[in-house]
């Protein structure tokens, strides 16, 4: 897979494809992402092969279907935000605030029905290692507005950086990957999605 970089403001639905332009209109159900902000390093990497197997925790919609790492116990809905890691010992937080400006927490659903999933690698490593958190719309129709998406490391726990993080997106029918490094604790990247 190669990717792309990309940083100030876009246009979707393309990003994941490598498209340009302006976006046609869609008659696909469901939200739809009509402007992007991605700060310099973050790559964008083509979403999905549709020929590929689906992988379970990382972050990504490995066969074209729409769903992010279906099968694996992940749970999601018709937004949904996810970040991935390898590094066992690293403590990654993924941040959401919806248009409310609500920020997502582990257990509790927004008043617009998103939840975080998880807090990985956990206190007593709940993870097991398969370091994945996840934010998604429980039901229900999503908000229009902006989501503010932060990536944030935590602390090393040990590990040496760069710490290299999957984000996987879902709005309605589409699905888009990106990958950032991070270097150093309190170190964070911010992606905004305007559907």
């Amino acid at each position: 897979m190669t990717g792309f970089g990309w940083s100030g403001v876009l246009l979707l639905p393309c990003l994941a494809l490598g498209c340009s332009g302006t976006p046609k209109a869609s008659n696909e159900p469901g939200p739809s992402v009509v402007r992007l902000d991605v700060p310099p390093g973050i790559v964008a990497r083509r979403a999905c092969v549709p020929t590929a197997a689906e992988r379970c925790f990382d972050a990504r919609d490995d066969n074209c279907n729409g769903i992010i790492d279906e099968g694996c116990g992940v749970n999601t809905g018709l937004v949904q935000f996810a970040i991935a890691w390898d590094e066992a010992n690293a403590d990654v937080d993924l941040d959401v605030t919806d248009p409310d400006g609500e920020l997502v927490e582990v257990g509790r659903v927004t008043r617009n029905g998103l939840t975080k999933e998880r807090d990985c690698p956990g206190r007593h490593a709940e993870c097991r290692g398969q370091n994945l958190e996840n934010v998604f719309l429980e039901e229900g129709d999503a908000t229009r507005g902006e989501y503010r998406v932060r990536i944030r490391l935590e602390k090393l726990g040990g590990e040496e950086p760069p710490v290299r993080v999957t984000l996987g997106a879902r709005v309605g029918p589409k699905t888009y990957a990106f990958e950032l490094d991070l270097h150093k604790p309190e170190e964070e990247k911010e992606i905004v999605f305007r559907l």
